[in-house]
């Protein structure tokens, strides 16, 4: 009974960590918006930027975080039957949270906190809100908007979620031409959008990043070992042949997360600093330990493969396992 109330309990505060971080998160992003992209009238894309064109028509700060409330309500209604129930209540909290906040923000920075540097606060404003949105996402949160709209699009169509909140972003930025006709406007707004999915895309690739090792030791036995128990990596031993010596060798491959990596040179110093090592950058490692294939399954090529294994084992080119 301990065992499962501990179990309980465990994922009770991962869960209210991931709520906490999103939160400062999301008023980090307020802040960033507020403080630096909003007073120099620059509309972003998703439903904070309608949201900021109906402010500039009306007038009014509240109406950003109604606009983009009453929108996000409306796209999570249809996402509701589309998408499913689950991914709709993780967005509602993060939409709510994200209302409020460029809801209360926006009157407290009627001026941007660097006077006279708009680039610099469109830059600044942008990266705050690259980080913000990927500590969103790397604990499993949503702000809604575009978000929804992507996920709609991915289960009725074959066009991608990236491709998808493009579309949508460029046409909302695009849009603010109409209310300043200002080029400089709509340029800015395009700025926030590339640096913000840069920034994101950096924050949420940090903990995928991996490496791969390839290491010549005479002592590769060891080596081996002691990657297993103490950084609980798979190893896998190559046969090969040093060509100078024209003498058989063993070569460990070893891959990991990039923030293991120095674990696996202190492991390899304390049995043979002279091993012969190789560190090489990896960009994408699937399976067991690392990340999962998302790709979505070509029925017409698993058919295909499917009868020509079968005719591969009738022809007595592969075996039967």
């Amino acid at each position: 009974m301990n065992k499962y109330l501990h179990i309980d309990g465990k994922k009770l505060w991962l869960s209210t960590k991931d709520y906490i971080i999103i939160t400062l998160a999301i008023s980090l992003y307020g802040l960033g918006f507020s403080a630096f992209i909003l007073p120099e009238k620059v509309v972003i894309g998703g439903v904070t930027g309608l949201g900021t064109i109906v402010y500039f028509l009306t007038g009014k700060s509240w109406a950003i975080g109604a606009t983009q409330y009453a929108i996000n309500l409306a796209l999570l209604a249809v996402a509701w039957h589309i998408v499913g129930k689950q991914f709709v209540m993780k967005t509602i909290y993060g939409a709510t949270v994200l209302s409020v906040v460029v809801t209360i923000f926006p009157p407290l920075f009627t001026e941007p906190l660097i006077p006279g540097q708009g680039f610099m606060n469109v830059c600044i404003g942008a990266i705050i809100s690259g980080i913000s949105l990927g500590l969103i996402f790397t604990h499993n949160g949503s702000t809604g908007g575009t978000d929804i709209v992507a996920a709609i699009v991915a289960k009725k169509t074959n066009i991608t979620v990236g491709r998808t909140m493009l579309y949508v972003d460029f046409c909302i930025i695009s849009s603010s031409f109409f209310i300043f006709h200002q080029v400089a406007t709509v340029v800015y707004g395009f700025m926030v959008l590339f640096i913000t999915t840069y920034v994101v895309d950096l924050i949420i690739n940090t903990n995928r990043q991996a490496v791969q090792f390839i290491i010549i030791s005479p002592k590769w036995e060891r080596i081996a070992t002691a990657v297993n128990h103490h950084a609980r990596r798979g190893v896998t031993v190559m046969d090969g042949m040093g060509w100078y010596t024209r003498q058989p060798i063993k070569m460990l491959l070893i891959v990991c997360r990039k923030i293991e990596s120095i674990t696996i040179f202190r492991i390899i110093k304390s049995i043979d600093p002279t091993a012969f090592i190789t560190q090489a950058n990896v960009n994408g490692v699937y399976g067991q330990g690392f990340d999962e294939l998302k790709f979505k399954q070509d029925i017409k090529l698993r058919e295909q493969l499917e009868v020509e294994a079968q005719e591969a084992i009738a022809a007595g080119e592969l075996g039967h396992s």
